[in-house]
């Protein structure tokens, strides 16, 4: 008898046990022939579903665990149903995760979620990213103007696709229970996140949420160009970071 997995702290793992969020994430799949990617499969409950509908290649960060699911999943290696590696994917993600188009579907470790959501959006290859994350997060990226939660994620998001939430999910789903809410979190790509010097906008605008977007584009740019931009895009000057759209903060940039 395989002795069970004890969850380790330092790889944020908190393994999905609920059935009805792992059908729920099969379903929200895009109806595609592309591969699909899992990053830390686990202990391959949700890989289980997937190498039933598509090919799969998987990234698990934890040897032991690579161990179990090189056991559980031999017949699906052997055939190429599951493609298994070893190792921390940031390491080996570049500027494409594979040779070929996919679709990232996974259930992410809290603290490396934001980064591997960063990366997919620049990578190319990457069409579609459904991933069960902090609900916080998920709101962040999913997050429209206007709402509290709209920032640089949710603009760079917007720049590229669309986002919306699939399902939230409570504490007890997950074994061990994390402290938080999840969320799954679907985004479809239109385009790839290129701009860099775009985003080091954003940064500034988002320096301190709560001031006025003047007052934040003031420390980096000169204040009478950026009154005359917003006054140019019809934008009160007490205007909050947040409050201001996707859109006109594309014009705020060819302008500044």
């Amino acid at each position: 008898m395989q002795k069970e997995h004890v969850a380790k702290k330092k790889f944020g793992q908190n393994f999905l046990k609920d059935d009805t969020v792992l059908h729920k994430i099969i379903e929200a799949m895009p109806n595609s022939d592309r591969k699909v990617v899992e990053i830390g499969p686990g202990l391959g409950d949700l890989t289980k579903f997937l190498v039933d509908v598509k090919s799969v290649t998987a990234f698990e960060v934890d040897t032991d665990l690579c161990k179990l699911l090189s056991d559980k999943f031999k017949d699906e290696i052997a055939t190429n149903a599951l493609t298994l590696h070893c190792g921390d994917v940031l390491e080996t993600w570049k500027t494409s995760l594979l040779d070929e188009d996919y679709d990232l579907v996974a259930n992410l470790p809290y603290y490396i979620a934001t980064n591997i959501i960063l990366k997919a959006l620049a990578d190319p290859l990457c069409h579609t990213i459904l991933v069960m994350v902090q609900r916080e997060v998920a709101l962040k990226f999913a997050a429209t103007a206007g709402e509290k939660n709209f920032g640089s994620l949710g603009i760079i998001t917007q720049s590229v696709g669309e986002a919306s939430i699939v399902v939230t999910v409570a504490p007890e789903a997950f074994e061990p229970m994390p402290k938080v809410d999840s969320a799954v979190l679907l985004i479809s790509k239109t385009a790839n996140r290129s701009d860099e010097a775009f985003e080091a906008m954003l940064k500034v605008a988002f320096t301190q949420p709560r001031k006025t977007l003047l007052k934040n584009l003031s420390s980096h740019y000169d204040k009478a160009e950026v009154l005359k931009a917003l006054l140019k895009l019809e934008l009160s000057a007490n205007i909050r970071p947040h409050q201001v759209t996707t859109s006109d903060y594309h014009q705020l940039y060819k302008i500044l």
